[in-house]
């Protein structure tokens, strides 16, 4: 029998992005707790975010998200993956994590991220593929993520 997958249970035809949502809690060894979190940046099946300005996103987050997410005691970041299907990212992260303090996290990294004029370790001895940028795409992206109500991130549908 197939494992179950939760993105693909999923109605893509009814979300409503950007969003925050959290799509899964996993119990690791005896007390860890890992959260999965689907930051949605583009509308499924309408639009997505091309390699360069994934690419760029990913970096311009992580330079940041550990930074600002000591604010909250019981969070630590895991990982942060774009999704195949290029519409977002996967956040995982240890500890009970709300979405409304993802949004928080977020809203903080990507104002960060917009003061940059140079995509953060893009040199060939830092990134597996240091041509594939796009930084004033990125920040298009992240400039319409922080014009949203924070109220509506939390929206999945």
């Amino acid at each position: 029998m197939a494992s179950r997958v939760e993105s693909f249970e999923l109605d893509h035809t009814k979300v409503k992005a950007p969003y925050v949502r959290q799509a899964g809690v996993q119990h690791i060894g005896t007390d860890g707790i890992v959260h999965k979190f689907d930051i949605r940046f583009a509308q499924p099946n309408v639009t997505n975010l091309n390699p360069p300005e994934i690419h760029t996103l990913e970096h311009l987050l992580a330079i940041h998200i550990r930074e600002y997410t000591e604010a909250y005691d019981h969070i630590e970041i895991i990982d942060l993956s774009p999704m195949g299907c290029q519409t977002g990212f996967y956040l995982i992260v240890d500890g009970p994590a709300q979405v409304t303090e993802i949004i928080d996290i977020l809203g903080k990294t990507m104002t960060r991220g917009l003061q940059y004029d140079y995509v953060p370790a893009a040199t060939e001895l830092e990134c597996g593929q240091a041509k594939l940028h796009d930084l004033d795409v990125a920040k298009t992206w992240m400039t319409y993520w922080l014009k949203q109500d924070k109220k509506e991130l939390e929206q999945v549908f």
